[in-house]
């Protein structure tokens, strides 16, 4: 019985397709799963019963030119596949929409876990949780110390003015979906564009680095760094920044990230910090700005999802209540600047 294509996929023509590119890779009938969890780009893993492999493709009923997407994924990673950042090895990129009704590429399967929780770490124990995080951070180092022209990826984005655009993105985020006043979020966004500060060397930007977005595996080590669909050239502190962030938000109730710094044994931020400062030789006196302003792209990203949803436009559980910790991030990103 051959299993019904999952959304998005017609395994027929990928199959025939594979079967063309890449000339005995698949050896029985395909089958596929959507991962779960993703917000964008869509996940599959792909197996033929001997063999499993990923696919990823741009989310159902883009209607804007896509392949640009796919494209920069497939380059990065291939870019990054012989330096000591671990990502999974590429097997083939098609940008042909006639095959699946969009353009994707293939991946090679990666054994690990994607740790999101708090409580899921806490089954591993306080030691355990702390090498983690530290080889978390260390990796981050490692992909901000590959330099862009020695893998082919000199051209991958312009780090001049990164920081300016970056604020200009999210301010016009803010304004399109803007329905209600948001204490301090105006003060916020004009304190970031006063205090913009100057960019050091630039550096491959995962763009959402964090702990859900690698695999770990049963030794605690990171087998790959996934999700690079926000990846570029720029100022390598954002990633740090978002990091911290993520951390410190404390208790608010954000679902759309992981909670896993909460668990008994994750390093605080200074020791993340400091860890990060010591093993890339950085200067990280200006990381309060880049923390301002990583509290205000995800006041930005979760207003937009409560303004979505106030207009019947989305969805998903406890998106009722995500509006309520945009005030409090607000909030924490104020706290960081000085003026």
């Amino acid at each position: 019985m051959t299993q019904q294509d999952p959304p998005g996929l017609d395994l027929t023509r990928l199959r025939a397709h594979l079967d063309t590119r890449v000339p005995g890779l698949v050896a029985g009938p395909l089958t596929a799963d959507v991962v779960q969890g993703g917000r964008s780009n869509l996940t599959y893993v792909v197996g033929d019963g001997a063999s499993r492999w990923v696919l990823r493709r741009p989310p159902l009923g883009h209607v804007l030119p896509t392949a640009h997407d796919m494209v920069r994924e497939h380059r990065v990673i291939s870019a990054l596949r012989d330096t000591k950042v671990p990502v999974p090895g590429t097997i083939t990129l098609c940008q042909d929409t006639g095959v699946i009704g969009a353009p994707f590429y293939v991946m090679e399967f990666v054994e690990g876990t994607p740790f999101r929780s708090a409580g899921e770490l806490e089954e591993l124990g306080p030691e355990r949780t702390a090498a983690i995080a530290g080889r978390l951070l260390d990796t981050l180092v490692d992909l901000h110390a590959v330099h862009p022209d020695e893998v082919g990826l000199g051209d991958f984005g312009r780090p001049e003015g990164f920081l300016e655009r970056q604020l200009r993105r999210w301010g016009k985020q803010l304004d399109a979906s803007r329905s209600r006043d948001i204490p301090g979020i105006d003060r916020l966004r004009e304190r970031l564009a006063k205090h913009l500060p100057v960019s050091g060397p630039p550096a491959i930007v995962h763009g959402d680095y964090r702990l859900d977005n690698v695999l770990v595996d049963g030794e605690d080590r990171i087998t790959a760094v996934l999700d690079w669909e926000m990846s570029t050239l720029g100022d390598p502190l954002t990633d740090l920044a978002l990091l911290v962030a993520y951390a410190e938000r404390g208790n608010l109730d954000l679902s759309i990230v992981s909670n896993a710094s909460l668990a008994p044994g994750y390093p605080g931020t200074d020791e993340v910090v400091a860890r990060y400062a010591r093993h890339s030789g950085r200067d990280i006196s200006a990381l309060g700005w880049y923390v301002g302003f990583a509290f205000f792209k995800l006041a930005v990203i979760l207003e937009g999802i409560y303004y979505r949803f106030s207009q019947g436009q989305t969805v998903g559980a406890g998106f009722d209540k995500i509006g309520d910790a945009v005030a409090p991030l607000v909030r924490l990103g104020n706290e960081k600047l000085k003026d």
